[in-house]
């Protein structure tokens, strides 16, 4: 018999950034409890630990919350939703005081300020970080305390979701979990995704492995709204050394002066963009892409940028390269474009309310515009903090537990050996540069997988739009239909067993 427990606040899945955010803002001076469910220990297997640039914010006398606004809203391609980006980027600067109230220990200036670094597609230095290259375990470190301090919190490792539980009007009312191996039936008043991004379903990713869309295919499989599901982001330098996940060479390198050079030694970005290394990250990572495949190979080269100091400055980066057998004071670093970040998700508003009622999603598995069809650099954690806090207030609020779930039975894993092979299609086919050939091919192969895994269901999404989708813009570059059209949004519902596309203009 499955057990069942019974919560009187939201069940958030997912335990990054946005998802304990959600729960510290869901218990903050209200009665009610919040439970988190990670698949992992706190602070391990999600990608804000991983982050390593920052968070971005006009922390700076001479920034704006509106500068912020219009660098985001041009990285974006045409598909930020303003009014999601105005908010970000006002409510950022006070969002990393929080974080630095919690005990993030950002990178100070000896008057006390905060030390802000540029980034590509940044028309000021605004990122603030830890250590150089540490910001997000840092960050991570100071939250997880808070939520272990937080009487009303209860975390649950080792858990995974399997299915959202949904009444007789759709309404979603809990979870069906598997905690250490066996399946529990949660009652709550809301359900928050915060699950992360869909790095996993592909061979080349910097994000943990396990972080594979299984948040966004749950929302599907019980009827919500997906938006944006064929943007992609490709961190242009992880670093090449035959990892999974690859090390990620941080953007901050590339802001402290590092080139990106050939195997000639030949610095090649001006042949593709005048902001050279500091050009949005689509344009960087599809001309790596263009230099690997015509066999010139790519490397970042810091040695003269940062050279002995790489050790204090970003030992993360120093670290991995060691690892990998090279010293990169010294030597180049090999790099290779990968999967970094999803812009698309499940349909949220500015309160993270998805299309189900008693639905919720927040950080990387939502989509509130705020990304549009290329990432700024940095705008992640902050993003997280942010839309996490505020799914988690507009989720304290709800108060019915709905009716009683139609089904309990378990959404089908997809086995390890057909995953597999699915991560190494998707980045020949759905990677930095697709087309309708590799598309259509790579959906067939997606149509002949269990179709209510969670897992395929994410992975079809993101093809059927790249393949509807014909056009290029920001992470999404169609080699068949190389310019932009119309700014236009993608929205996606499943029906029965087939998705349906449809288009709504911004």
């Amino acid at each position: 018999m499955i057990e069942r427990l019974v919560f009187d606040g939201p069940v958030i899945l997912g335990a990054g950034l946005a998802g304990l955010s959600a729960a510290l803002a869901a218990v903050e001076g209200a009665a009610k409890t919040a439970l988190v469910l990670s698949p992992t220990p706190l602070a391990t297997g999600c990608s804000s630990a991983w982050a390593q640039g920052g968070m971005a914010a006009a922390l700076a006398g001479d920034d704006t919350p509106a500068l912020h606004a219009a660098d985001t809203i041009a990285a974006g391609a045409g598909l930020c939703d303003p009014q999601a980006v105005a908010l970000l980027t006002e409510e950022g600067p006070q969002a990393v005081r929080d974080l630095a109230a919690l005990g993030a220990p950002f990178d100070r200036q000896a008057d006390g300020g905060f030390v802000l670094s540029l980034e590509a597609a940044h028309a000021k230095a605004r990122v603030a970080r830890v250590g150089g290259d540490g910001a997000g375990a840092a960050i991570m470190a100071a939250v997880v305390a808070a939520v272990r301090a937080a009487p009303t919190i209860q975390v649950r490792e080792n858990a995974r979701a399997r299915r959202l539980l949904q009444d007789a009007t759709g309404r979603v009312v809990g979870v069906l979990a598997q905690i250490d191996g066996a399946l529990v039936e949660i009652r709550s008043t809301a359900v928050i995704l915060a699950t992360g991004g869909i790095g996993g379903l592909y061979a080349v990713t910097t994000t943990p492995a396990q972080v594979r869309g299984e948040g966004l295919g749950l929302a599907a499989l019980a009827g919500a709204t997906i938006a944006d599901p064929e943007f992609v982001q490709f961190h242009p330098t992880a670093i090449d050394i035959g990892r999974d996940p690859a090390p990620l060479a941080t953007e901050a390198l590339r802001g402290e002066g590092a080139i990106l050079r050939n195997a000639d030694a030949r610095a090649f970005m001006a042949d593709y963009h005048p902001a050279k290394e500091l050009a949005p990250r689509d344009v960087v990572a599809r001309a790596i892409h263009a230099e690997r495949e015509a066999g010139r190979c790519a490397f970042l080269d810091a040695t003269q940028a940062v050279g002995g100091h790489f050790p204090k400055e970003f030992p993360a980066v120093f670290e991995a390269c060691i690892a990998g057998g090279i010293d990169p004071r010294r030597a180049m670093i090999p790099v290779v474009p990968a999967v970094h970040y999803h812009m698309g998700g499940v349909a949220a508003d500015l309160d993270g309310r998805a299309s189900l009622p008693g639905l919720y999603a927040a950080g990387e598995c939502a989509s509130t515009g705020v990304q549009g069809a290329n990432r700024l650099a940095s705008n992640s954690l902050l993003e997280a903090a942010v839309f996490g806090a505020r799914a988690g207030h507009a989720a304290a609020t709800e108060g019915l537990h709905g009716g009683e779930p139609v089904s309990l039975e378990p959404l089908p894993d997809l086995p390890d050996a057909a995953l597999q092979t699915l991560r190494k299609a998707m980045s020949r086919d759905a990677g930095v540069i697709r087309d309708a050939a590799g598309l259509t091919r790579l959906l067939d192969q997606i149509r002949a997988l269990e179709p209510t895994a969670p897992t395929v269901v994410a992975a079809r999404l993101i093809v059927e739009a790249a393949l509807a989708r014909q056009e290029s813009r920001g992470g999404h570059y169609r080699a068949d239909f190389p310019a932009t059209a119309q700014p236009v949004r993608t929205f996606v519902t499943l029906t029965s067993a087939d998705a349906a596309v449809r288009y709504a203009a911004e």
